[in-house]
C-alpha cells in the first residue's frame, strides 16, 4: 500500500528533477523512491581500505617497477 503526501520542491530543483527523469527514462516518482530507498538503505557500508588486499613477502614482479615513474609507463 503506498502513502500518498506533499512536497513541495523548489522550481530550480524540479526542473532537474524532470531534466534527469526524461534522461533516464522514468518518473519523477521514480527518481525520488530510488533516491530515498538509497539514503536510508539499512545495509551498512564498510570502512575505507587502508592496507593491501593481499600481502605477501615476496619480490615485486616485472610489472611493479620499483625504479620508474608509474606516469613515465602511462602517458609515454
Amino acid at each position: 500500500m503506498a502513502i500518498r503526501t506533499t512536497v513541495d520542491i523548489p522550481e530550480p530543483l524540479h526542473g532537474k528533477l524532470r531534466q534527469r527523469a526524461e534522461q533516464s527514462g522514468t518518473s519523477i516518482r521514480g527518481l525520488i523512491i530510488r533516491a530515498i530507498e538509497q539514503a536510508y538503505d539499512d545495509h551498512k557500508k564498510g570502512d575505507y581500505l587502508t592496507s593491501p588486499l593481499v600481502t605477501g613477502s615476496g619480490k615485486l614482479g616485472p610489472d611493479f617497477p620499483e625504479d620508474e615513474n608509474p606516469h613515465d609507463l602511462v602517458f609515454s
